[in-house]
């Protein structure tokens, strides 16, 4: 991995767009296990815009649904739980890209900036992650999301 941090502006221009998520691992820091980050099969995308803006929303598949409307607080946490998404700016460097987060499902991650290590299969984009703690448990762990063009 390169120690380079100047633009990429082919990377730049591939990233460009919407991916769709096809998996997404976490690997414990403290053991090795692997895991699925929110269950097997999620559903979610990230999209890079032109202007320097991203979203992401992932959703856990097999999402519980609530009886009915309005979803009582158990329904509210459950529903809490499976969801992941974020939005904000975004800055593509050398080998990876930085997400500066604008608003959060998890206001603690509001205003943080998220690294992630790029790379390619093929066609496909794959993330992974320095060190982090995972903000659904709090174990240190990395992960691997593996996206494809949508």
């Amino acid at each position: 991995m390169s120690n380079d941090t100047r633009p990429s502006s082919d990377l730049s221009t591939r990233l460009l767009g919407t991916w769709r998520m096809l998996s997404w691992k976490r690997v414990l820091v403290s053991s090795g296990e692997e895991s699925d980050a929110l269950g097997p099969n999620p559903f979610g995308y990230i999209s890079y815009a032109p202007d320097g803006r991203l979203m992401v929303f992932v959703l856990k598949s097999g999402r519980p649904k609530p009886k009915s409307s309005p979803p009582s607080p158990e329904e509210k946490i459950a529903l809490f739980d499976s969801l992941f998404a974020y939005v904000g700016s975004y800055e593509v460097l050398a080998d990876r890209v930085i997400h500066t987060l604008d608003g959060s499902w998890n206001e603690l991650w509001t205003g943080t900036k998220q690294t992630r290590l790029l790379s390619f299969s093929g066609e496909n984009l794959i993330y992974t992650t320095p060190e982090t703690v995972d903000p659904m448990d709090g174990r240190l762990c990395t992960y691997r999301v593996e996206f494809e063009r949508a």
